[in-house]
C-alpha cells in the first residue's frame, strides 16, 4: 500500500512539474499531458487541479514574469472545460484567474521562463509574434533550446573559456551557459537594434554573476575584421539557427574562417553551430562552402536530456567546425 502511494505522489509531483514547465515555455496545449488529471477530475477531485493552478496562473513567477495574456486565457480555459465535462464541484480561484486575465490587455512582449536542472530558471522578455520590427530574431527558436540542452549536458565544453556568440537573439543559449557552465567570459552579439535592445534587457533581468564577465556587443559580420575578433578575446564561438539564408552563409563561413585561423593554436579554438534543417539545400551549400574555405566539421550527438519543452519533430543539427 505504501509503495502504491509513494508512487501515486511521484507521478502527481511529476504531472506538476511538466505542466509548470510547459506553462512558463508557452508550449502548445496539445503538448500537455492531460491524462493524469482528468483521471483525477473523473474522480470528482480538483486536488491535482488546484496544484496545478499553483504552480502556474497562481505561482509567483508568473506575476513577475507572466506569459502572453492570450496564452494564460486559453490555458485557463482549457482547464475549466475539463473540470465542467467531469461534472466537478468549480474551483474558485481558476475562475478568478480567468475573470483578471480577461480584463488584462494583450501586450507586444511576453515572458518566457525555461527551467533549469539546477532549480534556477531563464526568463525571456519576448516578441508575441514570430516576425516583429523585421526580423525573427525577438523569439526563442528550437536550435537555441537544443544548443542549451547540450550545453547543459556537455559543460565541460564551456568550463574557463571565453565564448563568443553569433547571432544572440534573446539570449537564451547564452544565458544558460552563463548560468551553468562557468565560462570565463561571455560575449552575446547581435547587429539589429531592436533585439541588441531586448537582448540586454534580459541579461540584465537574468542577473548574472558579477564575478563572469559578460557584455553584449553589435557585431556585423559583414564589417567584422580580424583585429575585432582578437579584441573580443573568444576561443570559442557558437551560434544556433543562423543558417536560414543562403545569402549570409558565405559572410559567416569568412568570420568562422577568421576566427579560426586568427587564434593562437595553443587557445585551441572551438565553433559550435546548432541548425534547424528547413531548407537542406540552404544547409548543405553550408557544409560546402566550409570545405572549400578549407574548414572541416564533424556532426556532435545530440543533447541526452530533455530538460525544455519544445516540438522536437524538426530536424536539428549540431557540428563542430575546425581548421
Amino acid at each position: 500500500m505504501n509503495s502504491e502511494l509513494d508512487q501515486t505522489k511521484a507521478e502527481h509531483a511529476d504531472v506538476l512539474r511538466r505542466f509548470q514547465a510547459s506553462f512558463f515555455a508557452m508550449s502548445r496545449l496539445a503538448s500537455f499531458d492531460w491524462t493524469f488529471l482528468d483521471k483525477d477530475l473523473e474522480k470528482k477531485s480538483t486536488e491535482l487541479l488546484s496544484d496545478i493552478m499553483k504552480q502556474t496562473c497562481l505561482h509567483p513567477v508568473c506575476r513577475t514574469f507572466p506569459p502572453a495574456v492570450r496564452y494564460r486565457r486559453l490555458f485557463l480555459s482549457e482547464l475549466i472545460r475539463r473540470q465542467e465535462a467531469a461534472t466537478c464541484e468549480p474551483v474558485d480561484e481558476l475562475y478568478d484567474a480567468l475573470a483578471e486575465v480577461l480584463r488584462a490587455e494583450e501586450q507586444p512582449e511576453c515572458y518566457k521562463t525555461y527551467l533549469l536542472p539546477c532549480g534556477g530558471a531563464v526568463s525571456l522578455l519576448e516578441s508575441v509574434a514570430l516576425i516583429s520590427e523585421g526580423t525573427t530574431g525577438l523569439v526563442t527558436w528550437e536550435a537555441a533550446l537544443y544548443l542549451a540542452e547540450w550545453a547543459l549536458d556537455n559543460q565541460q565544453a564551456f568550463s574557463g573559456r571565453a565564448v563568443l556568440e553569433l547571432g544572440s537573439g534573446v539570449g537564451m543559449t547564452g544565458i544558460t551557459i552563463c548560468r551553468s557552465c562557468s565560462p570565463s567570459k561571455y560575449v552575446f552579439s547581435d547587429c539589429h537594434p531592436a533585439v541588441l535592445h531586448t537582448l540586454r534587457r534580459n541579461v540584465q533581468l537574468n542577473r548574472l554573476a558579477a564575478s563572469l564577465s559578460v557584455c553584449v556587443e553589435d557585431l556585423d559580420w559583414t564589417t567584422a575584421k580580424d583585429e575585432r575578433l582578437r579584441q573580443i578575446g573568444a576561443n570559442t564561438v557558437i551560434a544556433a539557427d543562423v543558417v536560414y539564408d543562403p545569402d549570409i552563409v558565405s559572410i559567416l563561413v569568412k568570420l568562422l574562417s577568421l576566427f579560426l585561423r586568427g587564434s593562437p593554436p595553443e587557445v585551441a579554438p572551438e565553433a559550435l553551430i546548432c541548425s534547424t534543417i528547413r531548407n537542406p539545400d540552404t544547409y548543405n551549400g553550408f557544409k560546402q562552402q566550409l570545405g572549400a574555405a578549407g574548414l572541416r566539421h564533424h556532426v556532435m550527438t545530440g543533447p541526452a536530456p530533455h530538460t525544455f519543452p519544445y516540438n522536437r519533430a524538426s530536424t536539428i543539427e549540431l557540428i563542430k567546425v575546425h581548421i
